[in-house]
């Protein structure tokens, strides 16, 4: 636990006024899963993956995703060798996949072929190439960013790919002192350096332990009674039944069921609360759920259907 909370201030020192988005990217790697950042550009999502590979002892690799990337650009492929003899043989070059910790910046840009192939990375943990199966590196994690204002070229992520995704985590402007102090560390003579404070081995360990960790049966309840309650056909909001096209899945239960006990972890707690449940429902379910366009037209948010959800969940009646 003093790892983690170490890593978590070495981020913070060089990340500034963004601790809910390092929280909830730290969270994510140590429940195992991959993070969406959603910001607009200079808002140093770039820089959180870099101080993230630095300080986690991660092997850290960018891929700038455009529209004519194709699939073997990332995964890599087999090129044909010969030796000075004549015998020729194929021999496979791993693409840029092959790390520990991949920021695919502005995935939204890249094909849909290219953004499939990625995805079925993230979620086998290997590719295949040529008929032969190539097993990721452990642990390996994405983190991919997306540009919410600029869709021109763009081809937007399928819902059902999307859910690869454990948590969409939205990046805000940094309030007045945070920018003030990012603007006097970042443009002087003097450079932060940034030391491995974990090691990839720690940092499996940590997730090992998040696996192991005990989930009360409040907490649990908890959880199920907010996935299900945000579905149509099940909720008993009338906000939902209205507004909301097709709600989250099983795998918005389980992102967090895990979530909750790495927030717990990285707090230096043994067990979740439902305080963490409450905590992490907007990134965990933001881009799992789908408005009507009768609801989008109306000026209705994802977010603020789950801060119904989430004020349903702490009534008493709810609690009950």
């Amino acid at each position: 636990m003093d790892l983690v909370s170490r890593a978590h201030r070495a981020v913070a020192s060089v990340i500034f006024g963004q601790d809910q988005v390092i929280n909830e990217s730290l969270v994510t790697l140590l429940a195992g899963g991959h993070v969406l950042l959603v910001g607009v550009p200079g808002l140093a999502k770039t820089r959180l993956v870099q101080a993230m590979g630095q300080v986690l002892g991660l092997e850290t690799r960018r891929i700038q995703f455009t529209p004519d990337l194709m699939p073997a650009d990332i995964l890599g492929s087999e090129i044909l060798d010969t030796a000075p003899e004549g015998h020729r043989w194929f021999r496979f070059v791993p693409g840029p996949v092959f790390t520990q910790l991949l920021m695919a910046d502005e995935v939204n840009r890249a094909g849909p072929r290219t953004q499939s192939a990625l995805l079925q990375a993230m979620q086998e943990h290997e590719v295949s190439i040529a008929g032969q199966t190539h097993r990721l590196p452990a642990p390996f994690h994405v983190l991919a960013t997306q540009n919410p204002i600029e869709q021109e070229g763009t081809y937007p992520l399928p819902e059902a790919q999307l859910d690869r995704f454990m948590m969409q985590v939205d990046v805000g402007y940094p309030d007045l002192d945070a920018e003030r102090q990012m603007l006097m560390a970042t443009t002087g003579t003097t450079t932060t350096h940034l030391h491995p404070v974990m090691t990839a081995e720690d940092l499996m360990a940590a997730q090992d332990l998040v696996r192991r960790m005990p989930v009360g049966t409040r907490v649990v309840e908890s959880i199920l009674a907010l996935v299900r309650n945000g579905r149509p056909e099940s909720s008993n909001l009338d906000m939902v039944r209205r507004a909301v096209a097709w709600g989250p899945g099983p795998r918005a239960s389980q992102a967090l069921t895990m979530a909750v006990r790495a927030r717990a972890l990285l707090d230096g707690r043994l067990a979740p609360s439902e305080a963490d449940v409450t905590a992490l429902a907007a990134p965990v379910l933001r881009h799992r759920m789908a408005l009507t366009f009768a609801a989008r037209a109306d000026g209705i948010t994802v977010d603020a259907v789950i801060r119904a959800l989430v004020a349903d969940l702490e009534t008493p009646a709810a609690a009950a």
